[in-house]
């Protein structure tokens, strides 16, 4: 008796005869479950990877600023500093013969700074059912969402630190209308360009040096105030990172500015870095270089109370539960403008 194969047979589908048609697509397999003569589910055929994907994105601030915790639900940062005067000033006025009568008095003049303050708030909604699945899947909703809570309030803290919020009338960083501008040195190696790509390494020195040295200036040389940080847009960083400072050298040009900077010379570790905010911070459009003291002495962010939950509550009329976070924090606290320096168009 001969054998017959008789192939692949087109179960189509199975459908409950108590739920008629309405369910039948429940059961539908797909076209490799048929051709498999039906033994497995699509499911039973993927490979699951377990790495759930978040959104791309980057944070600067807690590099670029020092970030003090604590001080409560303030509506108000205040900062106190003092002025000192003598009648007839610091020089010759102070030489004293012995027997004359009267001599200069110093003088106190303090003054307080205000600083705004605002909160910020933000919620999550997880429905019920979704805990659930969640169970079964072994997959923690309620996390996911604290995760997307997290980084946006990073992304706000970031926005916060360099540019503030036009809407509450706060600024940042990069955008201080009390800060100096000044423009880099129209000097290209080849060119007249203020760009740092179409400079040599000498000449990028040199426009570091005069910020440095421009901004120190105006605090009166103190040794304390002497800029030690230094923000660019990430083209302008990675051209120093990357770049020889010539053919037949290994160092880059990156390498160069920092051993051989006038904050280094003064005994100051100099920091550059990059953020994407000082791209197009400038006047028309253009990159901006920020050069400043980072110490919290010169400035600071007040984080007074940490994005916390608030509240959780029962929704049951839409079957879920809300939970409220709420935290507060001040605007960039600028103590010295003079101390910090832009420079546009590198």
């Amino acid at each position: 008796m001969a054998f017959n194969n008789v192939g692949t047979f087109d179960l189509g589908r199975a459908a409950s005869r108590s739920a008629g048609n309405a369910n039948a697509a429940a059961f539908t397999m797909d076209a490799a479950g048929i051709a498999s003569g039906q033994a497995f589910l699509t499911a039973e055929l993927e490979k699951r990877d377990p790495i759930v994907r978040t959104p791309l994105t980057s944070f600067t601030y807690a590099r670029d600023i020092p970030i003090r915790v604590g001080g409560g639900w303030a509506e108000f940062v205040s900062a106190m500093q003092v002025g000192y005067g003598i009648t007839g000033g610091s020089g010759d006025n102070l030489m004293h013969s012995g027997g004359a009568n009267g001599i200069p008095m110093v003088q106190a003049d303090f003054s307080k700074g205000m600083y705004k303050a605002h909160m910020v708030a933000a919620g999550t909604r997880v429905m019920w059912i979704d805990l659930q699945r969640g169970n079964m899947t072994g997959r923690n909703i309620d996390s996911l969402l604290k995760d997307g809570l997290r980084l946006t309030y990073d992304k706000h803290m970031d926005e916060n630190t360099y540019t503030g919020f036009a809407r509450f009338g706060t600024t940042g960083l990069v955008n201080n209308a009390d800060v100096t501008i000044t423009n880099a040195a129209s000097n290209g190696a080849t060119v007249s360009s203020t760009k740092f790509k179409d400079k040599t390494p000498d000449q990028i020195l040199k426009d570091i040096n005069d910020a440095i040295l421009l901004a120190w200036n105006a605090c009166e040389n103190d040794n304390a105030a002497i800029p030690n940080h230094i923000i660019m847009p990430y083209e302008q960083f990675n051209y120093l990172a990357t770049t020889r400072v010539s053919e037949l050298a290994e160092k880059t040009i990156l390498t160069f500015l920092l051993e051989n900077n006038v904050a280094k010379q003064n005994g100051s570790d100099l920091v550059i870095a990059a953020t994407k905010w000082c791209k197009g911070a400038g006047d028309s459009g253009v990159d901006r270089m920020v050069v400043y003291r980072n110490e919290e002495r010169f400035l600071a962010m007040d984080e007074l109370a940490p994005l916390t939950r608030a509240m959780t509550s029962s929704n049951t009329q839409d079957f879920c539960f809300d939970t409220a976070y709420a935290g507060n924090l001040s605007e960039v606290e600028m103590f010295y403008d003079q101390s910090m320096l832009y420079v546009d168009g590198i």
